[in-house]
């Protein structure tokens, strides 16, 4: 499997990420904790990377040094809540431990009402310093709150703040703005994949600006680990259902996660309860279930061996298996879950492998946090695998569009993926030939815009990878990546709308600056290093680029755009799917191209026989002449208007 991978990255095994300071800090905490005395604070940071605990310590100095009475830590459901329990810090180094009063524990169960009262009271009461609830009762406490200054000298802190949105609909995202415009609250955000995975900003700009932001990459988090060295990313495409094509993915010999299709998605057969049986009839023959735990003993067909298979997708006995899942002490405990919706954000299970997800999930934060579940550093693993399994359309499917979406969906999530885990690399101006990096990651350019205003600095320093997650979720960009665009009509008009769209308050010349970033850093991490010695003994590193080498010392900024930075992931989708699909991709999106009236459709299609009359051959779209372009274009619109009349009869 390993050697198939869409993306493989592999890691230093440096420890560093995991080793403690003289507070007991990880690295990414003690990075976070040097922000400690900002109002609002930003952080972004990969699952396993020890989020809450770095909130610990930021809210403790806030309570004991900077005036804040009260702290609130907002989780988007009760099971995340745990991971902010009582935490011993004082025994690691730091000054205090975090201690939550139970009756201030939210999360726990128990009625809702309540609680939403409880949070009000919270907040006017002398009583109490630190409060943990959902996302849900903060919004409706807030509704209860009279008035804004009720979060004077407050903490507020929200956990996956990806669940929050600007839109005027949000309201937590109202109240946020609210509580940040109109009381002197701190506000601490935590998210392990800032993009949402739809059109929704999380911020206004000008919100945005007003935050402190700590990044801590997934490379950083991933190379600094002790054991787990590698990980990879495989997409199989199947046609038919997909459990005749499951028994090939299986891997049982690894800790599983297999996530079945959503029962409203194209992959699945609508009853999951019949999937769940067929999954453990591709595992092997089932031998026992504990009535304790409803945990499965499953003897494996691939090496004999029994292993215990834990169903969150039955709701019949799963409080029963979530408790099991809580109390697990060691590897040994469970071998594989199968789950819809469950074991996903904030899942804690850090002996997992491999994630086996069937169908494209709904957004690039999902598959993030799936991902988050198997790169957790453990003694019983050197690789971690996700692989996605991906229905391929078939020409005869009245759905293909739905289907080839969900294609130019799983490749640019894995591209955004590759983009995620590798090492990180520094763009800077060349201003003069002799000129030197100053840093292993830096790379220099002969042309590229510096950046002229801070906020372009912060978007190029903080927000690259949100940035590109955005621009592969533009139905424009998915289309040029399907239909291999040219390199100028990608980096100088779709990206450039892309980042217009997201940072609406940036002049013309701004989103120049950014957009060439985007594109240089895009294009600069897929190329691949290579190094000659000449006959006096130098060395020189030249990049391989779309096909060319390249003499590091001569990177130009317009080479770099003559480079269409998406080619990788046409090349992955001409690699995985057959020749057949690939032209009915091409054709449904050539179709789309214009949007032509039948008078024009019949006038293109009379032009376009005398042309090739004239000429031999057929119109070309990538022609230089716009009519000829306009012919092409209206044959795959009526090639695809008279393929769906077919496949209609």
């Amino acid at each position: 499997m390993q050697d198939k991978n869409v993306v493989e990255v592999n890691y230093h095994q440096t420890g560093r990420s995991t080793n403690t300071d003289d507070l007991g800090m990880r690295e990414m905490q003690a990075r976070v904790y040097q922000h400690r005395n900002s109002q609002y604070l930003l952080v972004k940071a990969p699952p396993a990377s020890g989020k809450s605990r770095a909130l610990m310590f930021v809210a403790l100095d806030k309570l004991a040094n900077q005036g804040i009475k009260k702290v609130i830590v907002a989780v988007p459901e009760r099971s995340i809540g745990r991971s902010f329990k009582n935490t011993e810090l004082v025994k690691y180094g730091f000054y205090e431990d975090w201690k939550v009063d139970p009756q201030y524990d939210l999360t726990l169960p128990g009625g809702d009402e309540s609680k939403v009262q409880k949070l009000v009271d919270f907040l006017s009461s002398s009583e109490g310093r630190i409060l943990i609830c959902t996302h849900a009762t903060l919004r409706f406490a807030y509704e209860k709150v009279a008035d804004d200054y009720a979060f004077d000298n407050v903490m507020v802190a929200i956990d996956e703040f990806h669940h929050v949105s600007s839109n005027d609909s949000s309201v937590l995202g109202t109240a946020l703005k609210n509580i940040m415009h109109n009381s002197s609250a701190h506000i601490m955000a935590m998210t392990g994949s800032y993009f949402r995975g739809d059109s929704e900003p999380i911020l206004t700009p000008e919100d945005e600006q007003l935050f402190d932001k700590v990044t801590y990459t997934y490379y950083e988090q991933l190379d600094g680990y002790q054991y787990l060295k590698s990980f990879g990313i495989d997409y199989k495409f199947y046609q038919g259902a997909y459990l005749d094509a499951l028994p090939d993915a299986i891997d049982a010999t690894k800790k599983t996660i297999i996530h079945i299709p959503s029962v409203n998605s194209s992959e699945s057969t609508k009853d999951k309860y019949n999937e769940v049986d067929a999954i453990f009839d591709a595992i092997g023959s089932l031998v026992d279930r504990d009535d304790k735990t409803d945990i499965y003993t499953i003897k494996s067909k691939q090496t004999g061996k029994l292993l215990k298979v834990a169903d969150l997708v039955n709701e019949d006995g799963r409080d029963k298996v979530q408790e099991y899942l809580r109390n697990i002490k060691g590897a040994d405990d469970l071998d594989i879950i199968v789950a819809l919706n469950m074991a996903k954000e904030g899942f804690d299970w850090p002996w997992a492998e491999q994630a086996l997800t069937i169908g494209y999930r709904r957004s690039l934060t999902e598959i993030v946090q799936i991902i988050g579940r198997v790169t957790r550093d453990s003694s019983n693993k050197t690789h971690a695998q996700f692989t996605n399994m991906i229905e391929q359309p078939d020409a005869k499917d009245d759905a293909v569009q739905y289907a080839v979406n969900q294609i130019l969906k799983a490749i640019t999530a894995s591209l955004l993926m590759e983009q995620v885990l590798a090492p990180e690399i520094h763009l800077k101006r060349r201003q003069h030939k002799t000129d030197k990096p100053s840093g292993d990651a830096d790379i220099l350019i002969k042309g590229l815009k510096e950046p002229t205003t801070k906020r372009t600095q912060s978007i190029i320093e903080n927000d690259l990878p949100d940035l590109k997650a955005a621009i592969l979720q533009d139905q424009d960009v998915k289309n040029g990546i399907a239909a291999n665009v040219d390199a100028e009509v990608m980096n100088k008009e779709l990206i450039p709308k892309v980042v217009m769209t997201r940072y609406p308050d940036l002049s013309n010349d701004e989103v120049d600056q950014v957009s060439q970033y985007v594109v240089a850093d895009t294009v600069l991490r897929h190329a691949k290093v290579d190094s000659s010695v000449d006959q006096e003994g130098n060395t020189n590193e030249f990049l391989k680029m779309a096909d060319k080498f390249i003499n590091v010392n001569d990177l130009d900024i317009n080479l770099i755009q003559s480079i269409n930075p998406f080619q990788r992931a046409y090349d992955v989708m001409s690699q995985n799917i057959d020749s057949n699909t690939l032209r009915i991709i091409e054709r449904s999106i050539d179709a789309k191209k214009y949007d032509f009236s039948d008078e024009e459709l019949m006038q293109l299609f009379m032009n376009a026989k005398a042309f090739v009359e004239k000429t031999g051959r057929s119109p070309d779209k990538n022609s230089n002449n716009e009519e000829e372009v306009r012919m092409a274009y209206a044959l795959a619109k009526l090639s695809d208007m008279r393929a769906r009349r077919n496949e209609n009869r």
